[in-house]
Formats: C-alpha cells, structure tokens, sequence
C-alpha cells in the first residue's frame, strides 16, 4: 500500500490557501515598534528636520548668488525673486533632502528598521517598475501636452540657452528625482506603510496621506478655479500613485511616474512661471490671470484623463508597461 507523501500533502494544501498579495506583505511588514504614537512622533520629526533643513539650504543658496554665473542669477531682488530664478529652484529642489534624512532617523531609531523596507516588500526599488512608471508618464504628458495646446495654443520658447539646458540637464534631473523621490518615501511609503499596519481601511492609510499631499500643492498665487483645478488633477495623479503601490508593493513605479511627470515640466514645457527657468519650452502658465471657468473644468479634465491612462498603461493585464508585484 501506497505511503502519504507529507511533502505533496503539504504542496498541495499551499495551493489551495491563496498567497497574500504583494501589498498585504508590505503593510505587515514592520514591527512592533510601529505604534500610532511612534507613527506620529516619526511624521513630526521628518517635518522638523525637513524644515530645519529647508531654512539651512536657502540660507546657503541665497549666499551663493553672486558666485553663481549669470545665467544662474535672479531677475530681481529679494527672496521671491531668488527663488523663481534657476539658483532658487536648483536650492528648492535640494530642500527635499531632509525628509529623506528625517525618513533614516526615524526608521533607525524610533522604528528600528532600515530605510530600504520602506521601498518595498524586498528592501529594492524596483529597476522595472521605475523604468515603466516613467515610461508611462511620459506618454501620458505628451497626450496631455496635446489637448492643452488644442485648448490654449499659446507656447514659447523659454528662456534658457540650449548650452545652458544641456549643462543643466543631468544636476536637474538628479535634483528632481531627489524631490520627486522623498514626496512618494513619505506619502506613499512611510506614511501608508505605518497607518495600513494599524488600520484595515484605505479611508485611512490610502485617502489620508493623499489628501494631506494633494493639499500641500494649494497655490495662493492662482485664481480659485484654476486651483481647485490643479488640486483635482494632483489628487488623481496621487490616487494612482497609490494605487501603484497597492499594486505591487513597491515604490518603484511611484517614483519612476511621479519623476517622469516632473521632469517633465521642468526641462521641456513648464506650465508654472515659477518653476520654468531650465524649461525649454513655456506654455502660458496655469497660475496666470485670464483663464475662464470653462477653461478650469477641461483643464481638470485633462489632468483626470491622463491619470487613467497612466493607471491603464500601468495596471492593465494586456499593457506591455505593466507592473509586476514585489513579493519579496
């Protein structure tokens, strides 16, 4: 008589009981030590530090402006000037430094865990769904280009010599990723990480760190429908975003898409007149007088559109773009 293989009985019990997805792994991930009260704690010391760093950063590059060459100099005077100038942007883009280094404190010695879990369920960013994230943005900003244009075709060329541009592109580009990088380590890593540990619900963990980044974004300088406008696209891009993660369980298509869409408005055309001194291209800038409340809701429209095309490109089972699960 035949003798039970335990080892195909235990084989064939593990198909039966489904693998957790890649999500449920990285939400249980962290350890004891991820208590709401630590996770408070953890998210003001980030914003400390950010903010401290952020004061000590200007400060420095406010005293290198007169070392800086002219193309680099602000138009003006004062800190306003300063800052839309391409020394000021460069300096703001380098603030995002501290959350990075508020993440490594707070991961080291208030949660005892390295940096790298917060990446993703195997402690990496994922090479492939960074390169399609980014991929798949920038498509998406193309098609949004397109319609933009239809409903405004005003565009000019910046103001930046194409030398000047080609100098700058590779320092830009690193600067960017740092900025673009730290947002999602923190909205889209840290923070959801943390809250999906203590709460099953993603009225917590998922809609509460995207409301507080989609509101971070307000313009003071904008009109109110053009900012209620840009407020509904960012919270849709953000939306996907998270939806990247929940996906894979990874922070690699988040950052590969969320980089992709801001280097592209800032090297090739901005819509910000603040943020277009290393744009090649400027389109008539979405902060600006003029715009009519028709103009506000297609505008919204477009930013809703090229998010579910990104989310599609990303998240379909048929897209070649699409993102693969990180289980570790």
């Amino acid at each position: 008589m035949a003798v039970p293989d335990a080892q195909a009985g235990h084989s064939r019990r593990a198909r039966m009981i489904p693998e957790p997805t890649a999500f449920e792994r990285y939400r249980s991930s962290p350890n004891g030590k991820m208590t709401l009260l630590r996770l408070i704690f953890g998210t003001i010391v980030i914003l400390l530090v950010w903010t401290l760093s952020t004061f000590a950063v200007v400060r420095i590059g406010w005293g290198f402006v007169a070392l800086v060459p002219d193309s680099l100099q602000p138009d003006g005077y004062g800190m306003e000037a300063f800052l839309t100038s391409p020394i000021g942007v460069l300096t703001a883009l380098v603030t995002f430094c501290g959350i990075w280094a508020g993440a490594w404190l707070v991961m080291r010695w208030i949660h005892r865990e390295p940096l790298s879990a917060l990446f993703g369920n195997s402690h990496r960013i994922s090479r492939s769904g960074f390169l399609n994230g980014f991929v798949a943005v920038f498509l998406t900003s193309i098609f949004s280009e397109v319609l933009l244009y239809a409903l405004d075709p005003v565009i000019q060329r910046g103001s930046i010599g194409l030398s000047v541009w080609l100098m700058a592109l590779v320092p830009v580009a690193m600067l960017a990723f740092v900025q673009t990088s730290a947002e999602e380590l923190l909205f889209r890593g840290y923070l959801p990480r943390g809250l999906a540990r203590l709460f099953r619900s993603p009225l917590v963990w998922a809609l509460l760190p995207t409301l507080v980044f989609t509101a971070l974004h307000w313009s003071g300088d904008s009109a109110l429908a053009m900012n209620v406008a840009g407020l509904i696209s960012i919270g849709v891009f953000s939306v996907v975003l998270m939806m990247l993660v929940h996906a894979t369980g990874n922070l690699g298509a988040a950052f590969g898409a969320h980089f992709g869409n801001n280097l592209f408005g800032f090297l090739l055309i901005s819509h910000q007149a603040s943020l277009s001194s290393f744009a090649l291209f400027e389109a008539r800038s979405l902060e600006g007088a003029g715009w009519a409340g028709i103009d506000a809701v297609l505008i919204a429209g477009i930013g809703i559109v090229s998010s579910l095309l990104t989310a599609l490109l990303l998240l379909h089972p048929r897209s070649p773009l699409r993102v693969a699960p990180d289980l570790g």
